[in-house]
């Protein structure tokens, strides 16, 4: 239930700010969202998985920080990020 590498390497290259930029926050948020956006429907479907729901709220909690780091270091580049990934409707 992991992202294959194409995946991966497709998301690092459309939100990369340099060739070699794999740990950016614009980075690092684009994953997390697709890991979360994978495991949505997992949740939907088995209720009852308190524990695997955890590790969810972990990774939507460590976006939220990265989502609030970025809005006090650049707010420019937060606005854009959330346009693109489709967050904060």
């Amino acid at each position: 239930m992991t992202m294959a590498g194409a995946q991966v390497a497709e998301i690092i290259k459309d939100n990369a700010r340099g060739a070699s930029d794999t740990g950016s926050p614009e980075v690092q948020v684009a994953l997390l969202t697709a890991r979360i956006n994978q495991l949505t429907p997992h949740f939907k479907l088995h209720l009852k998985d308190h524990h695997g729901r955890r590790g969810l709220l972990k990774m939507v909690n460590q976006r939220k920080r990265l989502l609030t780091y970025l809005k006090d270091k650049d707010a420019e580049r937060y606005t854009a990020l959330i346009a693109k990934l489709g967050l904060r409707k």
